[in-house]
C-alpha cells in the first residue's frame, strides 16, 4: 500500500500489525502499517473513523464513538497539545547604535529537550521602540543561540539583561510532523514540526509572516494554521519567572511583589506632589513600566565609552604628590575609596600620572571626594562640543504647560572612560595608587563629553519635547495626554 505525506513525498512502509485501541475502556481494532519515517506514535485515518462510526466534533472539542443504532457509546474530550513555546531572553545588557543591525546572544529559559533547531518568533512589544527582530529558524546549543536585531531609531537604544525578545517553538514527540524533501543527491528528508508554525492570530496576520531559510534551498511549503490555537504569547516576570495573561497583570505583580521596596518608595515620592489622583496614577503606571530605571541601590554604567576625553598630545606625564591630611580625613578618604572600588568606579593603577585628592565640604556638613585635576586640565585639548544656551532653553519651554525633570544619578560616573585615558586620571593616597574607570568629576572635558552622550540618547526629541543641560533632562508638553506619551518615549 502506498502512503503519501502532506507534500506528496513517500512514507516508507516496512510491515503491518494489528493493534487494539482502547478509548475509555471501549476496545477497537485496526490493521496498521509500520513506517520508518513517521514521527508520531500513531496516526489514525478514515478507515478507523468509518469502522467505528467516529464523529469528530471540533467546535465542542470532543470525539464520539457511535454504535450501529447511532447511539453514543463513548465520548472523550480533545487533549490540548503541550505548551511548546519557551521564552527567549537577552543574556546581557546591550546598546544598539542608531540605524544599526547587530547579532546578539540569547538564552532559552528552560531545557530544549535535546533539540538543535527551533523557530524563533519575536514579541511585538519592542515595535513601539522601533526595535525589530525577524522570525527565524535558529540553532540552539546548551540553551544558547544568536539572532539578528535591528534598531531603526535615529538614536541609540539600550535593552537590559533578561529582556524578553520572543519565544521559540521546538519539535516534540507529541505533535504532528510533515516531511519536507531537501534538494540533495541522497534525497535525505527533513522533518519540520507543524507546531512550529502556530502563532497567535491578530488583525494583521501579514505582520507575522515567517520565512524559513537553510543552507540549501528547500521546496516552498505554505502553511496557515486554521485550527484552534493554544499557543498564546507568554508574559513572564523577569525576577520570579511567573507567567501572566496580560502585561497589565505583570506590571501589577511587579509593583506589588518583585520590585524592591526602594523602587516603590522612589516612585511614590516622585509623584507625591501631584494633587490630581487620576493623573498621579497614570504617571505612576508609566514609572512602574520603567521601574528598573529608578533602582538606585547600585551605580549603573551607560553603554557608551568616551574616546579622547583627555587628549594631552605628546606632553609627558604630570605627577603631583598627595596633599597632607589629618587622621580623620585619611579615614574619610579610605571609606570613599572602598566605596568607589566596590562599585567599579576606580581600579588599582601603575600609571606615571598622579593628581592629589581633595575633600570638599558641602553646606550640609557632608564631604565630597574630589581629585585636583587642574594641572592635567592645563595641558588637555579642549572639547568644542556646544553647550545649550540658557535663553534658548527658556524660549522653548515658555509655551509648555506640563514639565518633568530627570536627573542622572552620579551622571559622570555612569560614563565609561577609554582605557587609554584612564592612566591620566590616576591619584594617590598615603600608600596606594588608583585610576578612574569612568568619567571623573573635575576633568575639563567632562561637560561637553557628557552633553554629547545625553544629546545622542535623546536624539530627535531634543528641542521638540525634551532638552538636556549636562545631567539634567526636562520633558515638556502642552497637554497632559501629550506629556504621558513624551515621558514614556524618553524613558524607553
Amino acid at each position: 500500500k502506498l502512503h503519501k505525506s502532506a507534500n506528496c513525498s513517500s512514507i516508507n512502509i516496512i510491515g503491518g500489525i494489528e493493534l487494539e485501541i482502547k478509548i475509555q475502556g471501549h476496545k477497537t481494532y485496526i490493521l496498521a502499517d509500520v513506517a520508518t519515517n513517521l514521527i508520531t506514535d500513531l496516526l489514525l485515518g478514515n478507515d478507523w473513523i468509518y469502522a467505528n462510526n467516529d464523529i469528530i466534533d471540533s467546535p465542542h472539542q470532543h470525539i464520539f464513538l457511535m454504535n450501529e443504532n447511532r447511539k453514543v457509546i463513548v465520548s472523550t474530550p480533545f487533549i490540548k497539545p503541550k505548551q511548546l513555546r519557551l521564552p527567549v531572553l537577552l543574556t546581557e545588557e546591550i546598546t544598539l547604535p542608531p540605524k544599526s543591525e547587530k547579532c546578539i546572544n540569547i538564552k532559552i529559559l528552560s531545557s530544549m529537550n535535546k533539540t538543535s533547531e527551533a523557530l524563533f518568533e519575536p514579541t511585538t512589544h519592542l515595535h513601539s521602540k522601533e526595535i525589530f527582530l525577524i522570525n527565524a529558524l535558529i540553532k540552539v546549543e546548551k540553551n544558547r543561540s544568536q539572532i539578528m536585531i535591528i534598531n531603526a531609531n535615529d538614536r541609540q537604544k539600550t535593552l537590559s539583561k533578561n529582556t524578553t525578545l520572543g519565544h521559540i517553538s521546538y519539535r516534540s514527540e507529541a505533535n504532528n510532523y510533515i516531511i519536507l524533501p531537501e534538494l540533495s543527491q541522497d534525497n535525505n528528508k527533513r522533518l519540520i514540526s507543524t507546531a512550529m508554525f502556530f502563532h497567535k492570530r491578530d488583525s494583521h496576520p501579514s505582520d507575522r509572516s515567517c520565512v524559513l531559510a537553510t543552507k540549501r534551498e528547500v521546496t516552498s511549503v505554505g502553511l496557515t494554521c486554521r485550527m484552534n490555537n493554544h499557543y498564546e504569547e507568554q508574559i513572564q516576570c523577569y525576577v520570579c519567572q511567573e507567567q501572566f495573561l496580560s502585561r497589565n497583570d505583570l506590571q501589577q505583580h511587579l509593583r506589588q511583589k518583585c520590585y524592591p521596596s526602594e523602587i516603590r518608595t522612589q516612585i511614590e515620592q516622585l509623584t507625591r506632589h501631584i494633587e490630581d489622583a487620576e493623573q498621579r496614577e497614570q504617571l505612576q503606571q508609566i514609572l512602574w513600566k520603567h521601574g528598573k530605571l529608578f533602582d538606585l541601590r547600585q551605580p549603573s554604567i551607560i553603554k557608551a565609552t568616551i574616546h579622547h576625553a583627555i587628549e594631552t598630545g605628546t606632553h609627558p606625564p604630570i605627577y603631583t604628590s598627595p596633599y597632607r591630611v589629618s587622621y580623620k580625613d585619611e579615614q574619610i578618604q579610605r571609606e570613599e575609596i572602598d566605596k568607589l572600588l566596590k562599585h567599579g568606579v576606580i581600579e588599582e593603577s601603575t600609571s606615571p600620572w598622579s593628581s592629589p585628592i581633595v575633600l570638599v565640604r558641602k553646606k550640609d556638613g557632608s564631604v565630597r571626594f574630589c581629585v585636583d585635576f587642574r594641572k592635567l586640565n592645563n595641558i588637555t585639548t579642549k572639547d568644542a562640543f556646544p553647550m545649550p544656551r540658557i535663553d534658548d532653553i527658556f524660549d522653548h519651554l515658555s509655551q509648555a504647560e506640563y514639565y518633568t525633570t530627570i536627573d542622572f544619578k552620579s551622571g559622570y560616573f555612569q560614563v565609561g572612560l577609554d582605557p587609554k585615558d584612564r592612566p591620566k586620571t590616576a591619584f594617590s593616597t598615603r600608600d596606594q595608587h588608583y585610576q578612574f574607570t569612568v568619567l571623573p568629576q573635575g576633568v575639563t572635558n567632562d561637560p561637553p563629553a557628557f552633553q554629547r552622550i545625553v544629546s545622542q540618547i535623546l536624539g530627535p526629541t531634543r528641542w521638540k519635547y525634551s532638552l538636556a543641560y549636562l545631567d539634567d533632562v526636562i520633558i515638556y508638553s502642552t497637554t497632559f495626554k501629550e506629556h504621558l506619551i513624551h515621558l514614556n518615549d524618553i524613558l524607553n
